[in-house]
């Protein structure tokens, strides 16, 4: 059986991984138009600098990254976060404070930490403890009672809350518009915390207690941190998936322009720029396939289905997308002036900044940097700015560099600079995501031997890609089988 799966990122990689390994006659050979394996990670090492151009990290707590690592032997690369620095800073007026301690993405842990933060007003305080007392919004929580996330921390916690802490947090994850951005697509056991607990404050303090019991009653301590990266960058993870695969398997270069399903029910790829589809529908041409797997963006999948499978694509289409741009700068250690006591900080709308977020890449994980230099990355765009995504370098850098040094006692220019743009690259989770998803996904399944993955559907996190990438390699192989 000859699979085409088109996307040599994460979860197309990962797709073609687990069919490799069924080890019943499957081959599956990756399209795709850039000319390198990986999508957007990719790492840039240079004079002792490992410099991340996309995501830096993973979180353990969903699994499929750490056991893919272990599994291509890669457990003796795993990082975990430099445990000095497990703190996140947010900025209030040109300043940095660090997030109130027990404060996890929307709701606090702890009284004493949120009631003498300076990040929140004496009321701001006063209207967050009342969520105690907030009635429940009870039910169902299916689609048909989705919110916007701000909605939703409005409504439980107030302005306030939701300004200073809660948009910034989620905002430097998604990228997002918090208007229109869905709880129960991003963060769901928020919502299912107050169907079960009516109070989040109460349900985060019952469920701390509960794992702080779990832990002690385990012989030995969680093995890696929340987040893990790869000594010698993510790009790693993508090219030892690469070499495992079949010689030859892995067509760079290759961009698909549409597909057609043949009267025997096999797919014709026509790539980009070909003369014309007889020479497509020649089977000798490699270009007919016995499944297909999309391993690509949201709106490349709805392009490349449109002639073909009109409902899927159309539905494809309906998923929005933002772009950011990533800026790192490296500096001499004696550059930084102000005492560095976190990973990395978030920044409110409100304060009307271009960064949504900046990262102490070197302080996270020493190994980034040659001793006696740091690195800081810097994030822009998304829902808040998305001209930033496609803004010159040197007007980008010049921009941020400005305004991280009014955050940030930095003297002196960077020894250099590095800007990654990614253009509609962040698929936006908007309210009645799920449902969409859950459309999607029907009509997929009526289609024998087609299959979607990627972080338009369940996530956008590299374990969830891996983790898409592995479903539907499943469901071709069951349906070869």
């Amino acid at each position: 059986m000859r699979v085409a799966i088109i996307g040599a990122g994460i979860s197309g990689l990962s797709a073609a991984y687990k069919l490799s390994g069924v080890g019943v006659g499957i081959r599956a050979d990756i399209f795709d138009r850039r000319n390198r394996v990986g999508g957007v990670l990719e790492t840039v090492n240079c004079d002792g600098y490992e410099i991340e151009s996309s995501a830096d990290n993973f979180i353990t707590t969903m699994p499929w990254g750490v056991q893919l690592c272990k599994e291509l032997g890669l457990s003796d690369k795993l990082v975990q976060t430099n445990s000095q620095y497990r703190r996140t800073y947010v900025v209030r007026r040109g300043r940095l404070y660090l997030l109130p301690d027990g404060f996890l993405m929307m709701a606090p842990t702890k009284f004493l930490p949120m009631a003498l933060t300076p990040i929140l007003s004496p009321f701001g305080k006063l209207r967050a403890g009342l969520e105690l007392f907030i009635p429940s919004r009870r039910g169902d929580i299916g689609d048909d009672v989705d919110e916007s996330m701000r909605d939703f921390v409005y409504r439980r916690f107030g302005r306030e809350v939701f300004e200073r802490l809660v948009e910034p947090l989620v905002s430097g994850i998604y990228a997002a518009d918090m208007d229109k951005l869905s709880v129960l697509a991003t963060l769901p056991r928020f919502r299912e915390m107050e169907r079960d607990h009516g109070s989040l404050i109460w349900a985060m303090r019952k469920q701390l207690a509960a794992n702080r019991s779990a832990k002690l009653a385990e012989q030995s301590g969680a093995r890696y941190s929340l987040f893990v990266t790869l000594r010698g960058g993510l790009s790693l993870l993508c090219d030892t998936i690469a070499s495992k695969l079949p010689e030859g398997s892995i067509k760079l270069g290759c961009g698909i322009e549409s597909v057609k399903l043949n009267a025997d029910g096999k797919w014709i790829l026509k790539l980009e720029n070909a003369d014309d589809w007889e020479k497509c529908c020649n089977s000798d041409s490699g270009l007919v396939y016995d499944a297909l797997i999309l391993a690509c963006s949201s709106y490349e999948a709805a392009r490349i289905l449109g002639g073909v499978l009109p409902d899927i694509s159309e539905c494809l289409s309906k998923i929005e997308h933002e772009g950011t741009a990533i800026a790192t700068f490296a500096f001499n250690s004696d550059q930084i002036k102000q005492k560095i006591n976190g990973m990395g900080f978030v920044v409110p709308k409100i304060e009307k900044s271009s960064i949504l977020a900046g990262s102490f890449s070197s302080f996270k994980y020493p190994h980034r940097a040659p001793e006696g230099k740091h690195l800081i990355r810097i994030f822009a765009g998304g829902a808040r700015n998305p001209q930033a995504a496609e803004m010159p370098d040197k007007e980008l850098t010049t921009i941020l560099l400005e305004e991280l040094k009014r955050i940030i006692k930095i003297e002196g220019e960077p020894l250099f600079s590095l800007v990654a743009h990614w253009a509609k690259t962040m698929p936006q989770y908007h309210v009645g995501h799920r449902n969409l998803v859950r459309k999607i996904e029907q009509l997929a399944q009526k289609q024998p031997n087609f299959a979607i993955a990627g972080n338009a559907f369940h996530g956008i996190g590299i374990p969830s890609c891996i983790k898409s990438g592995f479903d539907a390699a499943e469901k071709i192989t069951i349906g070869y089988l």
